[in-house]
């Protein structure tokens, strides 16, 4: 099925290829066989070489040395697994079978009473000492914890609450405070500075600044441009009298003539 979708899949439009893209895919192709060749000539070399000594020197000698092995180590730890230690094996089992078991549950009987005695001892030990433990330590250390410090621990928590809480009142109240006052001050500095300034600045300021202007400015403006043509004037002159007239370009013909003479189609 994989094969037929396939083959039945439309063929993908071909983009034709401009003679730049071919120009410079055959140089490319050439460069990168000419590098190519040599490593692929080296790799073959290899390879083959490779393949020889395999053949006809590694191979054989590793299945003279696997021979070599087998007779050497092989062969000797399976005669002493068969004739040493299956012996010594089957000899430990019986040996375990019939005598150390006997022999343990002999043991075992004759010392049940004198383990009871000992689990007897250490549980009334165990018992003793737990008691100990808790009438010394852990009730004090209860009692310590019910009456002492549990209590005062929620005394510090209500404490702590209350001066949390008297804090954030007060942050918040030192920040209408600080709103409140930074109002008041921008407004004094307002009336203070600001005020007078604009007042100034509009009623003297101004006015001074349009008679200086009209008075001062513009006139030595006037002058200052009068005396800047004045100047070159002079540099003008002064050039003229030393080097004379500049040359004028001389005319250059025109291809078609202009006025009356402008040939047409006709003429």
């Amino acid at each position: 099925m994989d094969m037929q979708k396939r083959t039945q899949r439309p063929p993908q439009p071909q983009h034709p290829e401009g003679c730049l893209v071919v120009a410079i895919r055959i140089p490319v192709r050439i460069f990168v066989f000419l590098v190519v060749l040599p490593v692929r000539l080296l790799w073959d070399a290899f390879t083959a070489t490779a393949r020889f000594l395999w053949q006809y020197l590694l191979a054989p000698l590793g299945r003279a040395i696997g021979r070599i092995l087998h007779a050497l180590l092989v062969v000797p730890l399976i005669w002493l697994y068969r004739y040493l230690l299956t012996p010594i094996g089957h000899a430990l089992l019986w040996l375990h079978a019939r005598v150390l078991t006997p022999i343990g549950h002999a043991v075992v009987w004759l010392l049940t009473p004198v383990a009871k005695a000992v689990e007897w001892v250490f549980g009334m030990l165990g018992t003793a000492l737990y008691w100990t433990v808790r009438v010394l330590l852990v009730l004090p250390a209860l009692a310590l914890w019910r009456w002492i410090l549990a209590p005062a621990g929620r005394l510090l928590g209500i404490v702590l609450g209350e001066i949390g809480e008297a804090l954030g009142h007060a942050w918040r109240a030192a920040g209408y405070v600080a709103r409140a006052a930074g109002r008041v001050l921008g407004t004094l500095f307002r009336w203070i500075f600001l005020e007078p300034a604009r007042w100034a600045y509009r009623t003297v300021l101004t006015p001074v600044g349009h008679v200086v202007r009209d008075l001062v400015l513009h006139p030595v403006a006037q002058a200052a441009r009068a005396i800047g043509r004045a100047v070159r004037q002079a540099r003008a002159d002064l050039r003229r009298a030393l080097f004379g007239e500049p040359r004028r370009p001389a005319p250059v013909e025109r291809r078609e003539p202009g006025g009356r003479d402008t040939r047409t189609l006709d003429g």
